[in-house]
Formats: structure tokens, sequence, C-alpha cells
């Protein structure tokens, strides 16, 4: 596979072909909003998980929405208004940048929610139909920082729209201002008209289903066998700087591959770099660059940082090489991870715990879901290097199991310490 044919923007294009199940759902989209966008309206929720092609669909919908408005008054989405919204910086500079170089789209059609909810308060109009991509990242409480003054981001959207077209997946949520579940999505749809469609198809990693079945499990805080050797290079690593040789090797062959870390390691935005430091292995926190054209994941430079969950979420690689920081550790007792919040970097994920029912339960829950995102980056290998000793150990015996398993002689298979 051509390296550009990796490119984010690619994917997302318009033009990108799509699968018969891709297919089918762009047409219920558009079918949806022909059915709603003249009456009482309707909210369809996009289902599905990380790596399921959901963006993929939201952007074909939406591009073949606009030609449809463009028509004459033969198609019942002629003239309608609409907009797609995205609360993820890194996300919005990729889809302005496919409508630069699309005919149909236009670089205002995408914007952030909170813009979009002050702008429709000011004027009185909002827009017949929204996309919302990655709305489990949507604020569910006021955040006077990020100038959102109501209490709830996808209420206000509903009421400044007709149809509401929404990606939601609750295993991505990663912060208490943006606390999602389905329960709580439910309660707010209340008796509106709403469908709800599903992707389970997984198209990012090129992978039997024991790789993602054993990365579930992880973040249920469980450990399986590690998944057989395959083409898809899942390795367990006790030397974190062996783990960046091999990424840093796959980078020249293959780009897209990247340094990727839990957020157990200080990290402020000051002007000064921050660094990540495991035995040998010491590199920079990723660099905060709003100003920057391309998305984190795809600057050559960023192949000397460590990406955090915010940066890559949403975002593909080919190999991603995961450090599991010292929040994240194991008890031989039970035989299961073990999550210790107080490790954790992130103080801003866990303020406003006052209006979470079980504040213990849904932090451990964003940090589990934090692991999840980094671990389904990667399309072709996932490899994990973990900062606690007894962790280390764990999974290197799992690894040790595998090695010396009737499958470890397979060609093309190697250990994890090259």
């Amino acid at each position: 596979m051509p390296i550009s044919d990796n490119r984010a923007a690619l994917k997302l294009s318009p033009d990108h072909e799509l699968t018969e199940e891709q297919e089918r759902l762009v047409g219920r989209i558009l079918d949806f909003c022909r059915l709603h966008a003249g009456g009482r309206g309707g909210v369809l929720v996009l289902e599905g998980a990380a790596g399921t092609g959901k963006s993929i669909v939201m952007n074909a919908a939406f591009a073949r929405l606009r030609q449809a408005a463009g028509r004459g008054s033969g198609d019942a989405l002629s003239g309608r208004s609409m907009m797609f919204l995205v609360n993820h910086p890194e996300m919005i500079k990729l889809y302005r940048r496919i409508a630069e170089g699309s005919a149909i789209l236009r670089k205002r059609d995408y914007e952030r929610p909170t813009s979009f909810i002050n702008q429709a308060h000011k004027s009185g109009q909002g827009a017949d139909i929204v996309f919302v991509d990655e709305a489990h990242l949507l604020l569910s409480r006021r955040d006077a920082y990020n100038r959102f003054l109501q209490d709830n981001q996808l209420e206000e959207i509903i009421r400044a729209s007709r149809v509401v077209v929404m990606v939601f997946d609750p295993r991505q949520v990663l912060k208490f201002k943006s606390f999602w579940d389905e329960a709580s999505l439910r309660r707010l749809l209340g008796d509106r008209p709403a469908a709800f469609e599903r992707l389970t198809t997984q198209f990012r990693m090129h992978a039997h289903d024991d790789v993602p079945r054993w990365i579930e499990a992880f973040c249920r805080r469980e450990l399986l066998p590690l998944p057989a050797p395959q083409p898809f290079d899942f390795r367990l690593f006790d030397d974190a700087q062996a783990m960046y040789a091999l990424i840093r090797r796959h980078e020249d062959a293959v780009g897209l591959c990247r340094m990727l870390a839990t957020y157990d390691y200080p990290y402020v935005l000051d002007g000064h770099d921050h660094f990540i430091t495991e035995g040998r292995f010491h590199l920079r926190w990723d660099r905060a660059l709003p100003q920057a054209r391309l998305p984190w994941a795809e600057r050559a430079d960023t192949i000397d940082e460590v990406g955090s969950v915010y940066t890559v979420q949403g975002f593909d690689l080919n190999y991603a090489g995961v450090i599991l920081g010292p929040s994240v550790d194991y008890d031989a007792v039970t035989d299961r991870i073990t999550i210790d919040a107080a490790r954790y970097e992130d103080g801003a994920a866990f303020a406003g715990k006052g209006a979470i029912a079980d504040p213990e339960g849904a932090r451990e829950q964003i940090m589990l879901n934090a692991i999840n995102v980094l671990m389904t980056r990667p399309m072709r290998g996932l490899y994990l290097y973990a900062s606690r000793p007894a962790l280390r150990a764990r999974l290197m015996t799992l690894w040790r199991q595998r090695e010396s398993g009737p499958t470890a002689a397979m060609p093309g298979f190697s250990s994890g310490n090259e």
C-alpha cells in the first residue's frame, strides 16, 4: 500500500470508495434527512467501535447532502442549510483541508460546536441539518473557559437544527465535562424521532479478530493470552527505547508510525518541552502547534515526539508504540489490570466531578477509554511497553508463552526486542 493511501485526507475525501455496508448507510442517512428536514426533525445516531469507518461515512453523506441541497426544487433537500461540527482541533484542520480540494464542500461548512451554538444564539438562526462527528466529545455542562455558557452542547445543537446526524462512541469519552454514556444520550433525546445505526466491520486494524478482542478485554482490566502471530504485528517490549527504534525503522519504510503514551507524565502548556523518560528512553511530549496546517500524526517532525490521546483521537497510524504509564499496573492476586487515578497527570479530565453520579467509577472508565483510543490507532502493528514492573513482567510472561507456543516459528515472526 503506498504511503499516501493511508493519509487521513484521502480516506475522508468524498471521492473515497465506500464498501457496500458504508454505501447502504450513507443512503439511509440521506433518506432520514429527506424524511425529517421539513417536518418535526429528528436525530440519527451512528455508533461503532474505533476504526469502523464512522467518519468516512459521515463526510461522504455530508458531501452528497451538499450536492442535493444545490439541486432544483424536485429534491426535498434542495436549499437546505447544513453544517458539520467537530469538537477536536486536529480533526477540524483535516476536514477543512479536505474541503479546500473539493468542488462540493466548503471550508466554512466545518465548525467547532461552541462557535455554531454561540452564533445561533446571536442570530436566532441555526441550520436545517447538522452533522456532528465525535459527538462523545461534546460538552455535557457549562464551560466558561471554552466560551460555552449553556448546559449541554448536544441539547443546544438539537435546538438550533431540524435534523442532527451524529457519531457516538461512549468508549471514547475522555473528560468529566464531556461525560456521556448510552443512557444519558437516550435521556436527552427523550421522545424526539430518533434512529440508531451501527457500523460493525473493522477497517483500521488489518488484524484477525483476536487482536481487537485482546484490546477490549484489556480495557475491561482483563488479560487474555496474546493474539496468535499474524500479518498484524502485535508485540510486547520490556525496553521502551527498543520499541522506539523499531517505530523509527517503520517510519522510514512506510510512514505514519508514532510513539504514544497514557497521560501519566507531566505536561503543561508553558512554551517549554516536557519529556517522557522510561529507562534509556527519553523523548518529548507532542508540542502544541495550533497554527500547523497538517495534523500531528502526519507531520514528519513528530516522529521525535510522543503523542497523547488528544493528539491522535480520530486518526490512523500504520504502527503505534504505546507506553502504558505509571497509572496502569497489575494485581497478581486477581490477575487483573489496576488503574490508579492518583498517578494520572491529566487533572483537567476530572474537573467538575460534582455532576457525576459515580466519580470514582467514571474516573477509571475515562482512563480505560484513553487506553482504548491509543491501542486502536494502528493499521499494521501495535507495540506495548508497561512502565510498572509488575505489569511489565506479566506482559512479558504472556509474550514468552506465545513465543514458546506451536505458532512461534511462523515465517516472518520475531521477538519483541530486536
